[in-house]
């Protein structure tokens, strides 16, 4: 497949993003959306990143721009020094996904691009621009970790993780050295773990049954109250409890918005049903997958009352802020991209200010569980086609779904949502960055979830396979 537009910026193979498809994405962009004449570019750690940023420096100032180097740095710090800047930005990163792929993501002033924004850029692109020569004259911005590091530690202070032990398992994570700063600037005692030298696509939306099997032999052997990392780019959280159980990205999300005093919250309908019960929520507006919905139901919710306190997150846990928060210790600022401290931060120091630990705060919520994982190395085509089939024919979905019960609701606002009688919920949707089909499940219990996912991906295993040997 080649590289095209996802649920967040431009993916593809490495190979196939050429000096050629780099310049004329960067150039549309450039044509298309607001920057104010300045882009700042950063990386994260992928081989492949440096040289296609390089090229992207060049593009920029071939286009008479100021070009601004920020580094290898977390996506969502690139969003806050462009934002602090009132510059665009663009972040060369492919997220969770394997190193043999890569991809852009793109900034305006106003924040992450929305889909109107991208389709401005494919409309302008195809006009043949030659590749710039390297190195280009840029300028560096070296304080953009050290910005993002100080948003946390001033709106949190240095007692708002006094004597928790926190793993930090390090992998490949742009944010891995900057996450250790944080926890010690907030009075934890940070724990490096497994620090890799090679790129480890780590999805925070579906951990490995051995990947969490690990999480919780470190969680013991280090006596730790919790354990935090990211994916590849640290736009996506991941927390674990004390004994090393995941915390879900959608719940990570519910406790989040309501730690900051958020009264609206804009989400994808593949997050947990639990956050239209939360009171604290005056109305909850479910999206379509991926940040750019996000963002512009955020946009949305604030055009209708400026005043609001809108707040935004998705399944895999990224977090945004649409509005000026106030933090224990200072005010935070309104950050309209994913991030991934914020969500694990906040959840921390609500339950530590209580006396509690992370799992009595997730204990307290509303009792939904969600499970998700994905088939890897599946055609996108093949997905669509057999979730279409599904979408159309009551039948099918009969025959397929085993959850239990009868079907009582369908959705079909991004990909194909069925709910059952007695709770259960079954969402499948092709990945809109990687040949990869996923399923959400939602039950009343985890294990219930659990098992409700381990039927559906060995099923949906079985009829894609099917497929795709006619």
């Amino acid at each position: 497949m080649p590289p095209s537009f996802g649920t967040s910026g431009l993916r593809g193979l490495v190979t196939e993003l050429t000096p050629d498809l780099v310049t004329d994405t960067t150039r549309a962009y450039l044509d298309a959306c607001a920057h104010g004449g300045s882009v700042m570019v950063g990386w994260d750690l992928r081989p492949s990143s440096p040289a296609i940023a390089e090229t992207v420096l060049a593009a920029i100032a071939a286009a008479g721009l100021t070009a601004i180097r920020a580094g290898a740095v977390p996506t969502p710090a690139l969003a806050l020094a462009a934002a602090t800047r009132d510059c665009g930005a663009i972040m060369v990163t492919g997220s969770h996904i394997p190193a043999d792929r890569n991809g852009l993501k793109f900034y305006t002033l106003r924040g992450e691009i929305t889909k109107d924004d991208e389709a401005a850029i494919l409309a302008a692109r195809g006009n043949d621009w030659p590749v710039a020569g390297t190195p280009a004259p840029v300028e560096d911005a070296p304080a953009v970790a050290a910005d993002y590091v100080a948003r946390y530690l001033s709106a949190y202070g240095s007692g708002a993780l006094k004597g928790l032990r926190v793993g930090i398992y390090q992998h490949s994570s742009v944010a891995r050295d900057l996450m250790m700063e944080v926890f010690a600037g907030l009075g934890a005692d940070p724990v490096a773990l497994a620090r890799a030298d090679d790129f480890i696509p780590v999805d925070t939306e579906a951990v490995a049954a051995e990947t969490r099997a690990q999480l919780a032999q470190w969680c013991t052997d280090h006596r730790l109250d919790a354990l935090a990392s990211t994916d590849g780019d640290a736009d996506r959280p991941l927390l674990c409890d004390a004994q090393g159980r995941v915390v879900a990205g959608d719940v990570l999300g519910v406790l989040s918005a309501r730690a900051l005093g958020s009264d609206v919250v804009c989400t994808p309908v593949s997050s947990n049903s639990m956050v239209g019960m939360i009171p604290e929520f005056t109305a909850v507006h479910r999206t379509r997958i991926g940040s750019p919905y996000v963002v512009a139901a955020m946009e949305a919710a604030l055009a209708a009352d400026s005043a609001a306190k809108v707040t935004g997150y998705e399944a895999n846990g990224g977090f945004l802020t649409g509005f000026d928060a106030q933090g224990p210790a200072g005010p935070l600022a309104a950050l309209v991209t994913r991030d991934c401290l914020l969500p694990v931060i906040a959840p921390l120091a609500d339950a530590h200010a209580q006396g509690l630990s992370i799992a009595d705060l997730v204990a307290a919520l509303p009792q939904r569980f969600t499970a998700a994982d994905r088939l890897q190395d599946i055609p996108t085509e093949a997905s669509k086609a057999f979730i279409a089939r599904l979408s159309a024919d009551a039948d099918a979905r009969a025959a397929f779904f085993d959850a239990g019960g009868p079907e009582v609701a369908t959705d079909t606002t991004d990909g194909l949502r069925v709910s059952f009688e007695g709770g259960q919920v079954v969402h499948l949707r092709p990945s809109g960055n990687a040949p990869e089909c996923r399923c959400y499940t939602e039950a009343p219990t985890q294990d219930a979830a659990g098992q409700l996912l381990a039927r559906h991906l060995e099923k949906l295993r079985m009829a894609l396979t099917r497929s795709a040997t006619g």
